[in-house]
């Protein structure tokens, strides 16, 4: 193996190592998020989500705004959260609200910002 070889790997290496350290901020994130959350997104009315919903999807929408991590993070767990609630209230619909909520858990805000980029 040749020195090029050797540094191409220490680059890759340090790349997946630094993607995996972000994974695991933002799941903690996530997971703060939550659990902050949890009980207060299980009393919300269909209004109070629908509000929530089309405020994150209007935010996301504006061209000449960005989300913080915390503030994207907090619409798509909250989202993901009244999942739960869906899950209790209808539960022959139980596997649709559980694969609802780990669509929303799933959200990326490094996708977010890609997608602001290709907005402009």
């Amino acid at each position: 193996m040749n020195m090029r070889n050797l540094v191409s790997i220490f680059f890759m290496l340090i790349f997946f190592n630094a993607a995996f350290a972000q994974d695991k901020v933002d799941a903690d994130l996530k997971d703060k998020i939550y659990k902050e959350n949890r009980a207060k997104v299980l009393n919300f009315s269909m209004k109070d989500f629908d509000r929530l919903f089309f405020e994150f999807s209007d935010k996301k929408a504006m061209t000449n705004l960005i989300l913080t991590k915390e503030e994207f993070y907090k619409y798509t767990i909250q989202i993901a959260a009244f999942s739960d609630r869906l899950g209790v209230l209808y539960p022959d619909q139980k596997e649709m609200a559980e694969a609802s909520k780990k669509k929303w858990f799933a959200e990326s805000y490094e996708d977010y910002l890609f997608s602001k980029q290709s907005q402009r």
